[in-house]
């Protein structure tokens, strides 16, 4: 196994082990272009059956995002960043809970990757959900749909791509903390 310092020159994996959550964000908006191209790599996300149970709600509206930021702890994050996108599981589509969240995770790692390969910068909100009812009531989606996360994405504040680059490399758990060869018995 490689470990944590390396750098393979694989473009995929680059982008695995280079991306960071960012927290702050210019005040540039993110393009038509770009968040076609978020959700782009977000549907093609795996899912069990292709079922794809994903949706997703794009939030640009500074007093929808004003609202927002009243029920999370990270209200300055939900507040200036450019763009939210708000990830629901359509109970409607499901054919198994464990799996199709499983599913709609891929389809956010997709969207960090993505952005991260365009000089954009996102982080994965999951505290928000402790309000998901408020937060669909806010966005007024049907009934059947149930949040999983909200993402931040924007363009990176130079301080914040720093500090989140040194946090999370210094961070991340040891191979051997988390990865453990089968056991077998030699006869």
């Amino acid at each position: 196994m490689t470990n944590d310092s390396t750098i393979i020159e694989n473009e995929t994996v680059r982008a695995i082990l280079t991306r960071h959550s960012v927290r702050k964000y210019t005040q540039e908006p993110v393009s038509g272009d770009e968040i076609l191209t978020l959700m782009e790599c977000a549907r093609f996300a795996p899912s069990g059956l292709n079922n794809q149970p994903w949706r997703y709600v794009l939030i640009q509206n500074n007093e929808t995002k004003q609202k927002l930021s009243k029920l999370t702890h990270y209200s300055e994050i939900v507040k200036t960043a450019p763009l939210l996108v708000a990830g629901f599981l359509d109970a409607a589509a499901s054919y198994n809970r464990e799996k199709d969240i499983a599913a709609i995770g891929a389809g956010f790692e997709n969207i960090l990757l993505a952005a991260h390969s365009m000089n954009l910068g996102a982080v994965w909100l999951g505290e928000i959900l402790k309000n998901k009812d408020a937060v669909a009531e806010i966005l007024s989606v049907p009934k059947n749909y149930e949040l999983m996360a909200v993402i931040a994405v924007g363009h990176p504040a130079e301080d914040s791509i720093r500090l989140s680059r040194q946090n999370e490399r210094n961070d991340r758990k040891s191979l051997d903390d988390i990865v453990f060869w089968e056991k077998y018995s030699e006869k």
